[in-house]
């Protein structure tokens, strides 16, 4: 590895599995101090095991904003500040829009969309006093084109792009900088929300013929977080999509 986050310390909210395990895994093989927060415990401790060194493990309930209180709390504890912040926390789950209730919505949003305001406010504000930081918020290829069966993942996603560029123009005069990825359909265990029917045609609409796999979207959120790498990159929205959106 090339070392390109020696002596940084990343926080991966949503880091026991899928999208967010791959990149707290590449951070740590690149020299990061790693904090992974999860609802999963287990998941973020068999992580913690696995990695051994420069990690820890904390619990967290993003819909929860003294959860997320305690947790930031936590990591500055233990890692003394965060350089990055990645937001990989969230749920999905196939309802039809007319059968969609408002708990059903609210619950989207709230981990989804709402999750990532409650962790990026108090992050954020911690890198504005060090005047440093890098942000990444982990979207969805469906934010800029919607899915059947989705209507509530797709507007909380595409709210997070929203958020994204907002939080990028405020927090770039203290060098802080935000950005998103927008994965297409990824091999994570997420997918167990979703229909084998809406799977197949997905997977029949890609031009690349098949979905992608966590470790190819963690060198994304890599680059965006190393120097010189992500030096330039502002409110920028960059789509591992396997070409569902071009």
């Amino acid at each position: 590895m090339s070392h390109k986050l020696s002596g940084k310390v990343a926080l991966v909210v949503g880091g026991a599995s899928g999208i967010g395990r791959a990149i707290a895994e590449l951070f740590h093989a690149e020299d990061a101090y790693l904090a992974v927060a999860d609802y999963n415990d287990e998941g973020c401790a068999e992580l913690s095991r696995q990695l051994v060194d420069r990690v820890t493990a904390h619990s967290v309930d993003v819909a929860s904003d003294s959860s997320v209180q305690a947790l930031i709390q936590d990591v500055i504890a233990a890692h003394g500040h965060i350089d990055v912040l990645v937001n990989s926390a969230g749920i999905l789950d196939e309802t039809a829009f007319l059968d969609m209730s408002t708990d059903t919505f609210d619950r989207m949003i709230g981990i989804n969309l709402r999750g990532i305001f409650v962790v990026s406010r108090l992050v954020a504000a911690h890198m504005v006093e060090r005047r440093e930081g890098r942000i990444i918020n982990i979207a969805s290829q469906l934010a800029l084109k919607g899915g059947t069966g989705l209507a509530h993942y797709c507007a909380a996603k595409a709210g997070v792009l929203g958020l994204t560029k907002s939080m990028a123009r405020e927090l770039a005069p203290f060098n802080v900088l935000t950005n998103a990825i927008a994965p297409g359909p990824i091999l994570t265990p997420m997918l167990g929300g979703l229909s084998d029917e809406w799977i197949a045609a997905k997977e029949a609409e890609l031009p690349l013929g098949r979905f992608g796999r966590a470790e190819e979207v963690a060198p994304t959120a890599l680059m965006l977080a190393a120097s010189p790498d992500g030096d330039l990159y502002l409110g920028q929205t960059l789509g591992p999509n396997s070409g569902d959106v071009m």
